[in-house]
């Protein structure tokens, strides 16, 4: 009967637990509950463990592979290492909700059946709305609504999808597939919103910028490496997934090199990784899946790492604008180069984790003869060494002196930020480490002078270019928004113009003028996180004084209610 148990459900009864103790126990509880997880994930072997007869159906809640156990693992290290260092800072309402969303990332990784990923799928968005929450803030708030409408959306397509092969085919099993028909369509695009793929990608760089220091590197983890999984599970060699990895590629860049947020440039670096992944699932063959699996593994390291930097700065500065920092180096020597690293592995530096992984990708389609997948992946490693490698720690650390003279990070996010540090640098210069775990079977050699030589010339003359258009560089006081403008801008302005024009029409008095204006208003402010009067914000339900454990409470008590009502009724 324990085969049926995923070591999902360790995290889950953890996270219960994180609420009901206190003190030392709490944190033995967020460093120990992972760790077990880890140890349950390497206890689970290659196939289906047991069956359960669930609505005429075969569900099949834990299967083991090579592939499974990979991201599992490095979900569970996530967990752990972010556990480290968010433990002695974050509220208990926020670990618990961070352990619930690690629950469902390593749920999906061991699902067999259709049925229990989109259980743990849906898990996994409604605790990582949560986390958004607990930013704490009206712009968290707002954020945190965005989000969850995007991925109820995304949750119901997919189970539109999932709806439709079931019809169709009878059966909940996992089993690759292309996009030739609605249904398949559907699985892959309710996928594809949670690997932040365009047009509907801005939840990702809305959100996770507003969470908290420590919340944002959850988040940075597990929403869209399931996503990557899912795809390498469910579409390995779909070939509309290379031309969407590249068009996330090149977004991913533009966009990150337009912001002045730091954590808004790393998020849109997220979907710029995320692109790379993409495109490798749609390229198929063994090398491309083995690459996909590989830099999951490694941008889940180095990613959380960056975003564990600016979450130190943020928390030791209070500011999080390119324009309001610099010279930050002289008191904060470790965090520096933690960022140093990180930036060095996203940007594929020679000797870190990032060269390793990212060079199987370009390789597999080199072998495919793929010359254009090719060329604009090798522009992109350049681009992303602009924004990622080169933009963020210089104009964090290194550009002119803010003045600001914060303290370093304390003791627990310092070790966090040097355990992913070392992995960064292990993978790096011992890749055979990782590449033993890897799917398939390989014989590629990362180290040949041809490729360091040219991933060298490469990132060199790109950090060139950085210095001598440093003037473009430089960053102003605005926020960036693509297709999120309609629902920001063009549907609060939709909204107040509708108050403005029928209301008079409806109701006859300037009474109830008056009212349908400000209904839209208080519409725009609460729903859309867009004021539109000063006494708005005071009265609005969403910005009242609740304490985010009310507002938590009741988020997940609705969106529980939506997940069981859309899993238990019948097609």
């Amino acid at each position: 009967m324990h085969e049926l148990f995923s070591p999902a459900l360790i995290m889950v009864i953890a996270a219960l637990a994180i609420g009901l103790a206190r003190g030392h126990l709490r944190s033995a509880i967020v460093l120990l509950a992972p760790l077990l997880t880890l140890w349950a994930i390497w206890q689970v072997p290659d196939g289906v463990q047991d069956t359960v007869r669930f609505l005429s159906y075969d569900i099949e809640p834990v299967e083991g592979s090579p592939l499974r156990r990979l991201f599992a693992t490095i979900f569970a290290l996530m967990a752990f290492v972010g556990g480290l260092f968010a433990f002695r800072l974050s509220r208990w309402y926020e670990l618990a909700a961070a352990f619930f969303y690690a629950a469902g990332a390593i749920g999906v990784s061991f699902a067999g059946d259709l049925i229990s990923l989109f259980i743990y799928w849906e898990l996994m968005a409604l605790f990582s709305t949560v986390v958004v929450w607990c930013g704490g803030t009206p712009a968290a708030r707002a954020a945190g609504i965005r989000y969850a409408i995007l991925h109820l959306l995304g949750g119901v397509v997919l189970k539109v999808g999932i709806e439709g092969v079931v019809v169709s085919t009878g059966s909940v099993q996992i089993t690759p597939m292309l996009a030739n028909d609605f249904s398949s369509w559907m699985i892959l695009c309710g996928i594809l919103i949670n690997a932040a793929a365009p047009p509907l990608s801005a939840w990702l760089a809305d959100a996770y910028p507003e969470s908290s220091p420590t919340g944002s590197v959850f988040l940075s983890a597990f929403t869209t490496k399931t996503a990557v999984l899912a795809l390498i599970l469910l579409f390995p060699g779909e070939p509309v997934l290379i031309g969407v990895g590249l068009f996330m590629v090149i977004y991913g860049i533009i966009y990150a090199l337009l912001e002045n947020d730091i954590r808004r440039i790393l998020a849109y670096s997220v979907v710029n990784q995320v692109g790379f992944m993409v495109c490798a699932v749609g390229i198929g063959t063994q090398l491309a899946i083995n690459g996909a699996a590989a830099h999951a593994f490694a941008h889940i390291v180095y990613k959380a790492l960056l975003f564990m930097s600016a979450g130190v700065v943020i928390y030791r500065t209070g500011r999080n604008r390119c324009t309001e920092l610099g010279g930050l180096f002289r008191t904060m020597p470790l965090t520096t180069v933690c960022c140093i690293i990180g930036a060095l592995s996203i940007s594929s530096f020679p000797l870190t984790s990032g060269f390793t992984t990212k060079s199987l990708i370009s390789q597999a389609a080199a072998n495919q003869e793929l010359v254009w997948v090719y060329m604009l992946l090798t522009a992109a490693s350049a681009g992303v060494f602009l924004h990622a490698g080169i933009k963020f720690p210089w104009f964090v650390f290194f550009q002119k002196d803010s003045g600001l003279r914060p303290k370093d990070a304390p003791w627990n996010m310092a070790l966090a930020m040097v355990v992913f540090s070392a992995i960064c640098l292990l993978l790096g210069v011992f890749p055979e480490w990782l590449y033993q775990f890897l799917p398939y079977q390989m014989d590629y050699v990362a180290y040949t002078p041809g490729k360091v030589i040219f991933y060298l010339q490469l990132l060199l003359f790109s950090g060139l270019a950085f210095f001598l258009l440093l003037p473009l560089m430089r960053r102003t006081e605005t926020l960036s928004l693509d297709v999120d403008w309609l629902w920001r801008r063009a549907l609060p302005a939709l909204l107040h113009w509708l108050g403005t024009v029928f209301a008079p029409l409806l109701a006859g008095s300037k009474h109830l003028s008056d009212g349908g204006k400000r209904t839209a208003a208080r519409l725009a402010e609460e729903y859309l996180g867009q004021p539109e009067t000063a006494d708005s914000e005071e009265n609005a339900v969403f910005a009242r004084s609740w304490t985010i454990g009310t507002t938590a409470l009741w988020i997940a008590i609705l969106l529980a209610a939506y997940v069981l009502i859309y899993y238990i009724l019948p097609a």
